[in-house]
């Protein structure tokens, strides 16, 4: 590998301690081992560059930060919005429809038989690295999970 060989991205950060740090790539999931930690965090999402570590090119360098934000997945009590129930009403069950937000982010909308919702929140919040990869993708810095009976929302939010 060549120094043109860096990659430009946004990475999340799914490892790190003191001495290195592993990133993930939100578009196309090529894992990054970096050979020291620069600074970030697990859950930070990283707009940047990396480029292999010579000689051996095996563990790389995040060699420009444009930007880092913390992400966080909370689960509120807070029921879905008069919005995501409409949706709701109207897929059947099993489905998933996403919406645009006013503003920016997403609203994942998924419908469940109604006995299973508490599992299906719970199956939802065991996969943080897809919800803060997609956080990540969608430039925004929080995801919140809201549900009623028969109905999980996802929300991506600033």
């Amino acid at each position: 590998m060549t120094e043109d060989e860096s990659k430009e991205g946004t990475f999340l950060v799914t490892a790190a301690d003191d001495e290195t740090a592993v990133l993930k790539d939100v578009e196309d999931g090529q894992v990054h081992t970096l050979a020291s930690n620069p600074g970030v965090e697990r859950y930070d999402a990283v707009e940047g560059v990396v480029s292999p570590d010579p000689p051996m090119n095996v563990t790389w360098q995040l060699v420009e930060v444009n930007s880092r934000r913390s992400l966080s997945i909370d689960q509120s009590s807070e029921s879905p919005t008069t919005m995501a129930r409409d949706v709701a009403s109207e897929q059947p069950v099993g489905e998933l429809t996403r919406r645009e937000r006013a503003g920016i982010g997403e609203i994942h909308v998924v419908t469940v038989p109604e006995e299973t919702t508490e599992q299906a929140v719970s199956d939802v919040l065991d996969d943080e690295e897809g919800l803060l990869s997609r956080a990540a993708r969608l430039g925004v810095n929080r995801v919140e999970i809201r549900s009623s009976p028969g109905v999980v929302v996802v929300r991506y939010m600033p």
